[in-house]
């Protein structure tokens, strides 16, 4: 009986465990899937217009009064305008038939923005560093390009591939007017003073006060970062480039580098890291930049996103932080053989169950055991009418005996002890039948003529 019950648990729970399996697969086909070897925590949701600091007190003139101003200008600049160009180039490009440019402000709402748009006499206009003529609109499409817009707002490149586009001409070659210097001596002792304190240097101009903490201790989980925030560059001089300088003073230290909205990477491992890094976060987020004044924590703190994002992409051989692994992808593929195992296992204990009786029973019928007893029944029914005091005892024994067989026919019993009760119970009502007066209800006699 205890073995039954083992059999009987063991096949639910194989069963419970096979609908498990099944469930859980059948969910988890609505993972997508992950080529990285983490998952980046930099990733967030989008903001609304406004909340990000990306607009400026900066606003623009109605309509009319635009364009009036661009009547009679060929170049107007609103107040606030940051935009610049080579305007030899530029007019060597327009040719014999100049066309009008209305230079607007970054950090405009979509109100004023419209209103700059709408001035029908501006053969071009540009929204901060955002370049956009009639159906066209020019993009950098190279870190020189981006360098020149975001970090000196220069935007040369832009205009003359603009203008070509507008008079279907080839497209002419890149210009990257930036030029960079070697920082001299004191100015990079100042600076490198400064990090040395507090890790960030601001110089004036520059609008980052405090570099973000999250960001940055996912991009650098060592937490040894050092930055250097500088403004637009605005002049025809070279700037001075802090970067080069500064990782042969802070060997193996990570130094981040800002100038205006144009960031670069200087350290461990630059070279193509940097190149990816700055490639990828300029070609998503040019346009916004572009058009926005967002202050340069924010924009520091989108590009150690993207840091974050490379470094969790595999890329480089960056540290990665250990991350357990999934139970649930792991054991996917197992999963639908576990579930075949488990059915196996329950169909088997099933059919097994149900063919131990027949097994059981199909001994006793082949000896008789179910038709012998219905046969000593019947004549202890017989002789019950016919006892007296001397023959009652042992019939009393044999029914006794035929009681005891009968529920071990119906649990199953083993055919041995089924047996033996109904030879006991055979050799007491052939006591019984001895003494009574009447022939023929001996149990030989009796059951030799019923099977007849």
């Amino acid at each position: 009986m205890a073995d039954r019950r083992l059999r009987g648990v063991v096949r639910w729970v194989a069963l419970a465990a096979a609908v498990a399996a099944l469930v859980i697969f059948v969910v988890a086909q609505r993972q997508s899937v992950d080529v990285s070897y983490g998952r980046s925590p930099s990733a967030s949701g989008g903001v609304a217009e406004g909340s990000a600091g990306e607009l400026s007190d900066a606003s623009v003139p109605p309509v009319e009064e635009m364009t009036a101003m661009v009547a009679g200008a060929d170049v107007v600049r609103l107040p606030g305008s940051v935009a610049r160009w080579d305007e030899d180039r530029v007019r060597a490009a327009m040719g014999g038939e100049p066309l009008r440019i209305l230079v607007a402000p970054p950090g405009l709402d979509k109100a004023e923005a419209d209103r700059v748009g709408d001035v029908r006499e501006a053969d071009i206009r540009i929204v901060g560093t955002r370049v956009s003529g009639g159906i066209y609109q020019a993009f950098g499409d190279s870190v020189d390009d981006w360098r020149a817009q975001f970090g000196a707002g220069d935007v040369t490149s832009l205009l003359l591939t603009l203008i070509a586009g507008m008079r279907e001409q080839p497209s002419p070659a890149d210009v990257h007017p930036v030029r960079w210097r070697e920082p001299t001596a004191a100015e990079v002792s100042a600076v490198a003073a400064q990090l040395r304190r507090t890790g960030l240097y601001t110089a004036p101009g520059a609008t980052l006060t405090e570099v973000p903490a999250r960001a940055a201790a996912s991009a650098f989980p060592t937490g040894s970062a050092l930055y250097v925030a500088l403004p637009r560059h605005s002049s025809d001089e070279p700037a001075p480039r802090y970067g080069p300088a500064l990782t042969r003073l802070f060997p193996g230290t990570p130094v981040v580098e800002l100038h205006g909205d144009w960031i670069e990477y200087h350290g461990p491992q630059a070279g193509e890291f940097a190149e990816v890094v700055a490639a990828s976060f300029y070609s998503q987020f040019a346009d916004r930049l572009s058009r926005y004044a967002y202050p340069q924590a924010n924009v520091l703190g989108a590009y150690l996103g993207r840091v974050t994002d490379v470094r969790y992409a595999g890329l480089f051989d960056r540290p990665l932080p250990y991350r357990p692994a999934d139970p649930v992808r792991v054991a996917l593929p197992f999963l639908p053989w576990l579930f075949v195992a488990c059915v196996g296992v329950f169909f088997a204990l099933s059919v097994q169950s149900l063919l131990r009786p027949l097994r059981r029973r199909r001994p006793r019928e082949q000896a008789g055991a179910p038709a012998r007893l219905a046969g000593l029944t019947a004549l202890a029914v017989q002789m019950s009418a016919l006892t007296d005091s001397r023959s009652e005892a042992a019939l009393t024994r044999g029914i006794t005996a035929l009681t005891a067989a009968r529920s071990a026919l119906d649990d199953d019993l083993p055919d041995a002890h089924v047996r033996a009760l109904l030879a006991d119970a055979e050799s007491h009502l052939d006591e019984a039948g001895r003494l009574l007066p009447y022939p023929g209800y001996r149990p030989a006699d009796y059951l030799r003529g019923r099977l007849a």
